[in-house]
C-alpha cells in the first residue's frame, strides 16, 4: 500500500500541474506549494523553536483557531508555522495573526516530508480534524515529535478501519493523542486497538461563542437593517440563491430585508445574482454611493465579515446543503440565537442533525418547503425566537473541547 500511495501522490502532482493553467484555484495552490520551502528557510533559522498547525482549508482553521491562540499566547517564544492543503484556506488567511509564517502544505512524497520537518523541527504539531498525510506523520514519530490531532472524526467506510488500511492506520498512531467529536469515532479508533482518545467535542462551539466577546457593530448593515426583519443568508451557492431569489421576487411586498452572502465572490456571479432580483439591490462594494435604507437586498461581495453580519439576522440560511459542495457553518449563526434553514443533504454533520431534532433549525429540499419554511418564521415570531433559543443553547451545551485540549497539554 505504501508503494501504491507514493506512486498517486507523484501522479497527484502531475495531474495538478497539467490542470493548473485552466483551473485558477488549483493553479494558486501549484504555484504556492513552490514557494514553501524557501519561505520556511528565511524564517526559521537553527535556534528557533517552532510550532506547527496544520488545516485543510478555513473551516478547519476557525475551528483550531480558539486552540491556536492559546498556544500563540503560552509559547511566546516559538516561531508558529500554518499550513493549508486548500487555496481556500490559504488565500484567505495568509496573514493570520496567530502564526509567524502561513504557508501551503506540499503534497506528501517521502522526500517533501522530511525536507518540510529537517527545516521546522516542531515541538507540537496540530492537526485539526482530519487531512491525515501517511508520509509526513509517519516522520513526525519516526523523529519522536510531538503531534496531536483535534475535533476529530471517523467513518466506519475509511481506510483506516479496513483490513487493506495497514498503511493509512500506522499515520494514526502518529498522533501521541487523539481528542474525537463524538463516541463513535472514539470507538471506532479503539478497535484498531488506539487507545489514546477522549471525546472533547467540537472545537467549533467554543470558536463561535467566542464571537460574543467581539464588537459586532457594523454601521452599514445597521443602517440596511433599519429595524426591519432582516434574513441572512450566508456562504450560498447557486442553487440556495435561485431558491431565495424566488421567494424574494415573489414576496417583494414584505416588509422584509435580505442580505446575500455568496461562497465565491466572482464579479460576474454576483452580477448574475444581482441581475435575477427584481427589487432594489445593493452590493457591499457600491454601499457608499447608495441610500442603503432604500435597498431591500444587499449582497456582500467580499469577504471576513460574515460571522458580523449574523448578529443582525432575525431568520440565516446556510448554504453548501442543496448541493454536493458540503453545509457550510451553521453554529456561527446559531450562536445568535436564530433559527436556521439549511438544504437537505447534512448527512455528515452532526450539529445540523442536533439542531434540526431540537426544533432550532429546519432542513429543505425544493423551493415549495423553502417557501413554507421561511413564511412561517416570518409570520410566528413566537416560533422564530423559540426555535433560534434552542439552538443559542445547543452551542452553549456543546462548549468545553478546548479546556480539554488545554489540560492535556498542560496549559
Amino acid at each position: 500500500m505504501s508503494f501504491l500511495y507514493n506512486i498517486a501522490i507523484q501522479a497527484t502532482g502531475l495531474a495538478l500541474k497539467g490542470i493548473a493553467p485552466f483551473n485558477e484555484k488549483i493553479k494558486k495552490g501549484v504555484l504556492g506549494r513552490k514557494e514553501t520551502f524557501s519561505i520556511l528557510k528565511q524564517n526559521i533559522n537553527e535556534a528557533d523553536k517552532t510550532l506547527w498547525f496544520h488545516c485543510a482549508s478555513l473551516g478547519e482553521y476557525e475551528q483550531g483557531l480558539p486552540v491556536f491562540k492559546a498556544l500563540r499566547a503560552y509559547y511566546k517564544n516559538h516561531k508558529i508555522v500554518l499550513s493549508f492543503f486548500s487555496p481556500s484556506g490559504y488565500e484567505i488567511r495568509k496573514n493570520s495573526p496567530i502564526a509567524d509564517m502561513v504557508v501551503y502544505l506540499t503534497l506528501d512524497s517521502k522526500k517533501n516530508a522530511n525536507t518540510f520537518l529537517d527545516i521546522v523541527k516542531p515541538e507540537l504539531t496540530v492537526f485539526v480534524k482530519y487531512d491525515i498525510w501517511p508520509n509526513i506523520l509517519n516522520q513526525l514519530k519516526k523523529r519522536s515529535l510531538r503531534a496531536i490531532l483535534i475535533s476529530a472524526v471517523f467513518r466506519k467506510n475509511q481506510p483506516y478501519f479496513k483490513f487493506y488500511g495497514h498503511f493509512f492506520k500506522q499515520a494514526l498512531f502518529a498522533f501521541e493523542y487523539i481528542f474525537t467529536q463524538n463516541d463513535s469515532s472514539k470507538t471506532l479508533l479503539e478497535s484498531i486497538n488506539y487507545k489514546n482518545v477522549s471525546v472533547s467535542g467540537d472545537t467549533r462551539f467554543d470558536r463561535v461563542s467566542s464571537q460574543l466577546e467581539l464588537d459586532n457593530n457594523l454601521p452599514y448593515i445597521k443602517t440596511f437593517k433599519d429595524n426591519k426583519l432582516c434574513i441572512v443568508a450566508g456562504s450560498t451557492w447557486p442553487e440556495g440563491e435561485r431558491l431565495l431569489s424566488n421567494f424574494i421576487n415573489t414576496n417583494i411586498n414584505l416588509d422584509v430585508k435580505y442580505i446575500i452572502a455568496p461562497h465565491n465572490i466572482k464579479t460576474g456571479e454576483i452580477l448574475n445574482l444581482k441581475s435575477n432580483l427584481h427589487c432594489k439591490t445593493v452590493l457591499f462594494s457600491e454601499k457608499s454611493n447608495n441610500n442603503l435604507k432604500e435597498a431591500k437586498v444587499f449582497i456582500v461581495d467580499t469577504i471576513g465579515i460574515l460571522s458580523k453580519i449574523y448578529n443582525y439576522a432575525d431568520i440565516a440560511y446556510v448554504g453548501g446543503a442543496l448541493g454536493n459542495t458540503g453545509l457550510h457553518n451553521t453554529l456561527e449563526p446559531a450562536i445568535f440565537g436564530i433559527p436556521v434553514i439549511i438544504g437537505n443533504n447534512y448527512a455528515k454533520f452532526p450539529e445540523a442533525a442536533a439542531m434540526i431534532l431540537q426544533g432550532g433549525m429546519f432542513s429543505v429540499a425544493n423551493q415549495t418547503e423553502f417557501n413554507d419554511n421561511l413564511n412561517q418564521l416570518i409570520k410566528n415570531e413566537a416560533l422564530r425566537l423559540q426555535s433560534g433559543q434552542k439552538n443559542l443553547q445547543y452551542v452553549k451545551e456543546n462548549k468545553g473541547a478546548v479546556i480539554q485540549i488545554l489540560n492535556y497539554l498542560r496549559i
